[in-house]
C-alpha cells in the first residue's frame, strides 16, 4: 500500500509502452478509503464479541473491511507498472521502495511494542519477533502475524515479496500481449480461488488462515493491477463508471455479510472462498475507472485537497490504527454495543488520522528524502 507514482519514460518496445504517469489524485483518495475500511473492520470486530466496539449499525457488513488489504496489493500492482521508468535499474528500484517503506515500518513498531507486549502483556517470543522486524513473517507457519510486532505488518511482508519480483516481472510483461496478461490473470484468480477452497477442505482454520495470508497466495492480486496498467496504457478501453461499480459492491457486501443466514454450508463456503478474488476483480475495475475518468478531464471528490491528504497520510494511518485500537480497548475496556460506538469509532479514527499527519511530516518524508539522497549510484 505504499507505492507512489513514478516518473514515466516509454518503452523501449512499442506495444509495451504506457502512457506518461499523471498524477492520479483519484487513487490517491481511495487509499484513504481502503485503510480505512480496515480500520472500521477492527475496531468492530470480526464478530460481535470482538473489537473495540460492537456497533450494530456497522457490523456484519464492516467485517468486508478486511479486504481492504487485497485492494492494496491490486493498487500497489498498478501504480508500480503505470510508473514504471525503462531502463531503471533493479538495485535503484530496492533503493527507493526500502526508503518508503522501512523507516515508518521500524518507527511505527516502537509504540506497538510497548501498547501491545510491555503494556498490555501480550505473549512473544524473539524469532517471531525479528521476522515481523524484517518483513518475512508471513513465510513461516509458525508465526502468528498477529503477534508479536506490528500485526498489520504482514501485508508489508507480502508487499516485500511484491518489490524483489517486479524488476523480473514487468520486464516479462513488456513482452506479452494485452491478451496474454488478461488471460493469466484470469487464471491466477482463478487459481487463488481453488487455494482458498483446498486450504478449507484440508487444512485446520489456522494453516488455512496463513496460507490465504502467503505471498505466493496473494500473487494474482499483485499480477492483475500490473496488467490493467498496462493494458489502459495501451489503449485498452473498459467502459466501467465507479459509481456503478460501488452500487454493485454494495449489494454484494450485503449478501456476503448474510451469507450464514440466506445460504446452506456449502454455498457459504463458495462465498468464503471466492472473496478474495472477486475483491480483486472489484478492485482492479475501480482502479481503472477513476483513471478513465480522471484523465478524461473529469475530477470528482476523491481528487479534492482533503481526500489528497489522507491518502498521503494512509500508510502511516494503516500501520498505526490497530496500536490505538488496542490502546483504547485496554485502558477503557470494551464498550457496550450499541450504535453511539460510532461517535467512538469517529473520535478514534481523527486521532489516528492525526497520529498520521504526524507521523508523515516528521519521519515518513523526512526519512524517504535522506534516503533518496543516499541512492548509490
Amino acid at each position: 500500500m505504499t507505492s507512489a507514482l513514478l516518473p514515466h519514460q516509454p518503452a523501449l518496445r512499442p506495444r509495451a509502452a504506457v502512457p506518461r504517469a499523471d498524477r492520479l489524485d483519484s487513487l490517491t483518495g481511495l487509499r484513504f478509503l481502503a485503510a480505512l475500511a480496515v480500520f472500521v473492520h477492527h475496531f468492530t470486530g470480526a464478530s460481535p464479541s470482538g473489537g473495540v466496539a460492537h456497533t450494530p449499525a456497522l457490523f456484519p457488513y464492516s467485517t468486508m473491511g478486511v479486504n481492504g488489504v487485497g485492494f492494496f496489493f491490486v493498487l500497489s500492482g498498478f501504480l508500480l507498472a503505470w510508473g514504471h521508468r525503462s531502463g531503471t535499474a533493479a538495485r535503484t528500484f530496492y533503493w527507493r521502495r526500502a526508503g518508503r517503506v522501512l523507516p515508518l515500518h521500524l518507527a511505527a513498531t516502537v509504540p506497538c511494542v510497548w501498547v501491545f507486549h510491555l503494556w498490555g502483556g501480550v505473549p512473544w517470543d524473539l524469532p517471531s519477533f525479528l521476522a515481523s522486524l524484517v518483513l518475512v513473517q508471513t513465510w513461516f507457519p509458525g508465526v502468528v502475524p498477529m503477534f508479536p510486532g506490528n500485526g498489520v505488518s504482514w501485508t508489508l511482508s507480502v508487499e516485500a515479496f511484491f518489490y524483489l519480483l517486479f524488476p523480473l516481472a514487468i520486464r516479462v510483461a513488456y513482452r506479452l500481449r494485452t491478451r496474454t496478461l488478461l488471460a493469466l490473470c484470469a487464471a491466477g484468480l482463478l487459481a487463488m480461488w481453488g487455494v482458498g477452497l483446498w486450504a478449507a477442505t484440508h487444512l485446520s482454520p489456522f494453516l488455512g488462515e496463513w496460507l490465504m495470508r502467503h505471498p505466493l497466495a496473494r500473487l494474482p492480486e499483485f499480477a492483475l493491477g500490473m496488467s490493467l496498467a498496462l493494458a489502459v496504457g495501451r489503449g485498452l478501453r473498459i467502459p466501467v463508471r465507479p459509481g456503478p461499480l460501488a452500487a454493485v459492491f454494495a449489494a454484494y457486501t450485503v449478501v456476503y455479510a448474510h451469507r450464514g443466514d440466506w445460504f446452506g454450508p456449502g454455498v457459504v463456503q463458495q462465498f468464503d472462498c471466492s472473496v478474495r478474488p472477486l475483491v480483486a476483480l472489484f478492485s482492479g475495475l475501480l482502479i481503472v475507472a477513476c483513471v478513465r475518468r480522471e484523465r478524461s478531464g473529469v475530477r470528482g471528490w476523491l481528487c479534492g485537497p482533503l481526500m489528497v491528504r489522507l491518502g498521503a497520510w494512509s500508510y502511516a494511518f494503516y500501520l498505526l490504527h490497530q496500536t490505538v485500537n488496542r490502546f483504547v480497548l485496554d485502558h477503557w475496556g470494551r464498550a457496550a454495543p450499541g450504535d453511539q460506538n460510532v461517535l467512538t469509532l469517529i473520535g478514534v479514527a481523527t486521532v489516528v488520522v492525526g497520529l498520521s499527519w504526524a507521523a508523515y511530516t516528521y519521519v515518513e518524508e523526512p526519512a524517504r528524502r535522506w534516503w533518496y539522497r543516499r541512492q548509490p549510484t
